[in-house]
C-alpha cells in the first residue's frame, strides 16, 4: 500500500513539474531572448544567449518612451483596482446580506452571464457611451467602464466569501445603531482582507494585461498609452520595426510587476479563493 502511495507520489509530481515547465518556457524564453541581440532571436535556436545585452532594456525604454506607458499603466491600473474592489465587495455584500424580492433571480441572471462570450461585440456601444460623456480618448474612460462592468466572478466570489461570515456581526451591528452601508464599511470590509486581495489581483491582471480596450481609446492620444499597449506598438515605430529583441525586453518589463504584486498577495489570494468555494 505504502509503495503504490509512493509511485502514484512520484507520478503526480513529475507530471505537475512537467506542466509548470511547459507553462512557464514561454516565459523564460521571452526573459532570457530579451537579452540577445536581434540577430539571435531571429537566427538562433538555443535558449541561453552567447552574450548578455543589456542595451536592449535601455533602449527599449528610450525608444519605446516606456517610462510614460509605464505610469500610465500604474494610473489605470491602481484606480481600476481600487473601484472594483469596492463594488464588487458592496456588490457581494448586497446579495449577500441585502433583503429584497427577487435577489437571488437576479444574482442568478447575473452569473448566467458568465457563459455567454461577447468578445468585441460590448466595443462599440461602449465607445458610443464614451462618446456622449467625451471620455473616449481618456484612460478614465477605460477606468470607468472596467469599473462599472461588473465582473460576475469577483461578484460570485464576494457573495459566497461574505456568506461564510456570521450575520450575528450584522445584528450586534444593526442594534448599535448602524445602517446597512456602515455595517459594509466598518464591520465587514476590514474582514474580508483574503476576499479583497484576491479581487485586487484578479483585476489588477486584467487592467494590466488589457489591449483592446486601452488601445481603442488611446488611439488617437498616444501620450495616453499603457503599456501593454506601447510594447505591441513597438512593431509599427521607425526605429523598432522588427527588433523583436526590444519588444522582448519590454515584455520582460511588463511582467516584473505582475509577479510583484503576485508573490506579495498569494497567501491571501489562496486563503480567498477556498473560502469562497468551501460555501460555494
Amino acid at each position: 500500500m505504502s509503495i503504490s502511495k509512493g509511485f502514484l507520489g512520484t507520478v503526480r509530481l513529475c507530471f505537475l513539474t512537467g506542466l509548470a515547465l511547459v507553462t512557464l518556457f514561454p516565459i523564460l524564453y521571452a526573459v532570457l531572448s530579451s537579452f540577445k541581440s536581434n540577430m539571435d532571436v531571429l537566427a538562433s535556436s538555443s535558449l541561453i544567449p552567447t552574450s548578455f545585452h543589456i542595451q536592449n532594456y535601455t533602449d527599449a525604454w528610450k525608444l519605446g518612451h516606456f517610462d510614460r506607458y509605464i505610469w500610465n499603466s500604474m494610473y489605470m491600473t491602481f484606480f481600476i483596482v481600487v473601484g472594483t474592489v469596492l463594488t464588487s465587495t458592496m456588490g457581494g455584500y448586497v446579495f449577500a446580506r441585502g433583503k429584497f424580492r427577487g435577489k437571488d433571480a437576479i444574482f442568478a441572471m447575473l452569473v448566467s452571464t458568465m457563459f455567454i462570450s461577447a468578445g468585441t461585440l460590448y466595443l462599440y456601444p461602449q465607445l458610443n457611451m464614451a462618446k456622449a460623456f467625451n471620455i473616449h480618448t481618456s484612460l478614465w474612460g477605460v477606468i470607468i467602464i472596467n469599473i462599472l462592468s461588473f465582473n460576475i466572478t469577483q461578484l460570485y466570489l464576494s457573495r459566497k466569501y461574505i456568506e461564510t461570515i456570521s450575520p450575528e456581526i450584522d445584528e450586534a451591528a444593526k442594534m448599535d445603531g448602524c445602517s446597512f452601508f456602515r455595517i459594509f464599511w466598518n464591520m465587514m470590509f476590514p474582514l474580508v482582507r483574503p476576499l479583497i486581495a484576491t479581487i485586487g489581483l484578479l483585476s489588477f491582471m486584467h487592467a494590466w494585461n488589457d489591449y483592446l480596450l486601452p488601445m481603442v481609446f488611446t488611439i488617437g492620444s498616444p501620450q495616453n498609452v499603457p503599456l501593454i499597449v506601447g510594447v505591441i506598438g513597438l512593431k509599427s515605430q521607425g526605429q523598432t520595426v522588427t527588433s523583436w529583441n526590444l519588444m522582448l525586453a519590454g515584455t520582460s518589463m511588463s511582467i516584473v510587476p505582475m509577479l510583484i504584486v503576485f508573490l506579495c498577495l498569494n497567501r491571501f489570494f489562496v486563503a480567498g479563493l477556498t473560502s469562497g468555494a468551501i460555501k460555494g
